[in-house]
């Protein structure tokens, strides 16, 4: 007698005596003949109990969920079920042990649940018995064995980093944890671990990586939780298209073999930075749809449409999108709708044209015969073809009508589902504008390479240094970011003093970094691929918490565990904390 896995039954096991565990499915009395389906993780299999078994009233009992040890012999199924992997097959109880029984259900155990997010994630342990999760679960499994198999292989060096770290200004907020040995100071969860990687090509690794745990204190939406995975990896005496061709190959190897969409063929588009934000209004574009953003600010240059002019006096710029054969889909009151949502990404409106044989639209009556003319000329507009148009302040314009491109293609069902459309963003400006605090801020990665090095910043404008940094981006998502990263340290010290970081300062917050690079460090660079997105896409799920064990809910908190939760006085004493009242 053989303890076994429920999906490994088949018809081949016929007549031999087997031993099962699981959990009841379901428990159905047909006529006298309890039929039960019994479920591990790999499947279910049907477990069948006769009136004249001794173990008819134990089976007779039994409920959803109960916890059951299943001694039988397998038999041939009369009626079989193709519907599962072992739908040939039966078995006949010997022996019925209930191992543990099951109060009532939160809710039932089916992909088809009708249960609230929080409800589920409350009672995650029972969620994940859902063959949904279970699966997403497993394939997540089996995408990490697979890519520590294919970075060992090339050649890379797996290595794991701390989680207890110091806190850094890298663009988010660090989550922190008091020290009860010196009061008074935190150690930083690692929102990644730059500074570490880098200082394992300082250690002479030259090829790393990890499957790394960040955090970050941030608001949670479909694509962010406060925790995630990514593939870390970092390589010393390597160029940026090195770096990218390694990224290439784990993103299209990767995708191609787990999922059945068709998979945009190596070398993926490469696109700069300001060309992204130029024709798609965003540095995650997707590209699985056309329909980019045009600059109209000419055609209209002598406009006397009062709107136009004050955007033009003011050094604006005026842009539009055409909705190809979308003139007759969009009634007024749609339009209406799509100038709201505009708004709502701080448009100040949504200009609209539709071209038939009369050009009707919320401008038709302001725009010249001229600039028609102008209009069809730039944008090749054809008949019924919609156009829309934002103007006002560049970064607004192109931010808002971007959004409005993603809606109308939603709208229109313009997205090709079946689709993994892959790009590279790179030529990242190495600094931009902050509106909000009146100073400049870096773009992207701090610790990133300028293009001319430490020469740029006394050559060129600050909003004209580009750097050596790179996104990856799948269907809109950013995959991951990298970048060549600046060995020299006038050079970064020169970037952190643009934002406003005296050099000492620095070399105090990044004190690992200032003294390990004096010992001989070679130029590096590297990426992080995002392992849950990756996951996410392949199995189309809606947002992270889908394809995690043990997600905090959208708004940040553990229901299961019940953190972020307070402490008690005894521990805040040790740790030399007081927690001040919000009056």
């Amino acid at each position: 007698m053989k303890k076994i896995m429920n999906n490994s039954l088949n018809i081949k096991n016929v007549g031999e005596n087997v031993e099962v565990y699981g959990w009841v499915q379901k428990k159905r009395d047909l006529g006298g003949l309890i039929f039960i389906d019994l479920r591990d993780r790999s499947g279910i299999v049907q477990i069948v109990v006769r009136p004249e078994n001794k173990y008819y009233e134990v089976a007779n009992g039994l409920k959803n969920e109960y916890v059951l040890k299943v001694t039988g012999k397998v038999s041939e199924r009369e009626s079989k079920n193709k519907n599962i992997a072992t739908g040939d097959i039966e078995i006949e109880v010997d022996e019925l042990e209930v191992l543990n029984t099951c109060d009532e259900l939160p809710f039932t155990i089916d992909d088809n649940t009708n249960a609230l997010e929080d409800t589920r994630l409350k009672y995650r342990y029972l969620d994940i018995r859902r063959n949904k999760l279970k699966n997403n679960l497993f394939l997540r499994s089996e995408i990490l064995n697979y890519l520590r198999n294919k970075m060992h292989d090339l050649g890379f060096i797996e290595v794991q980093t701390p989680i207890l770290t110091a806190s850094s200004p890298e663009g988010a907020r660090d989550f922190v944890v008091p020290s009860r040995l010196f009061k008074g100071k935190f150690y930083a969860l690692p929102q990644a671990p730059q500074i570490y990687k880098e200082l394992l090509m300082v250690g002479g690794f030259e090829k790393y990586f990890q499957i790394a745990p960040c955090f970050r204190d941030e608001d949670a939406r479909a694509d962010r939780t406060l925790e995630f995975y990514q593939l870390d990896l970092e390589m010393s005496f390597a160029e940026e298209d090195e770096i990218l061709n390694v990224g290439e190959e784990i993103f299209y190897d990767t995708f191609t073999k787990f999922s059945n969409k068709k998979v945009s063929p190596r070398p993926f588009r490469r696109i700069a930075y300001r060309d992204a934000i130029d024709l798609y209004g965003t540095d995650k574009p997707d590209l699985r749809y056309d329909m980019t953003i045009s600059d109209v600010t000419d055609v209209f240059k002598n406009s006397e449409f009062v709107v136009f002019k004050t955007v033009l006096e003011q050094n604006g710029i005026i842009n539009a999108i055409v909705a190809k054969n979308c003139a007759d889909k969009y009634s007024r009151k749609d339009l209406d709708n799509l100038t709201d949502f505009a708004k709502s990404k701080k448009a100040s409106g949504l200009a609209y044209l539709k071209f038939n044989e009369e050009i009707t639209g919320s401008i038709a009556k302001v725009v010249t015969e001229d600039e028609l003319i102008a209009l069809k000329k730039t944008l090749k507009i054809e008949n019924n073809d919609l156009v829309l148009i934002i103007s006002g302040n560049k970064k607004i314009v192109k931010s808002a009508l971007g959004q409005v491109r993603i809606k109308v293609a939603e709208d229109m069902n313009m997205i090709d589902k079946d689709r993994l459309e892959l790009c590279i963003i790179n030529d990242f400006p190495m600094f931009e504008w902050d509106e909000y605090l009146n100073k400049w801020d870096f773009c992207h990665n701090p610790f990133s390479l300028p293009h001319g090095g430490i020469d740029d910043y006394k050559n060129k404008k600050t909003e004209d240094i580009l750097a050596y940094q790179f996104d990856f981006v799948c269907n809109g998502n950013e995959m991951a970011s990298g970048a060549i990263r600046n060995h020299d340290l006038d050079s970064l010290a020169k970037g952190f003093e643009v934002v406003g970081y005296g050099r000492e300062e620095v070399e105090q917050r990044f004190k690992s970094i200032f003294t390990s690079f004096k010992y001989g460090c070679p130029p590096h660079g590297g990426m992080a691929p995002g392992i849950d997105r990756l996951i996410m896409l392949i199995q189309d799920e809606p947002n992270l918490r889908e394809v995690q064990a043990f997600p905090p809910s959208a708004s940040g908190q553990d229901l299961m565990m019940g953190s972020p939760s307070e402490l008690t006085d005894i521990q805040l004493k040790e740790l030399g904390l007081i927690i001040k009242k919000e009056d």
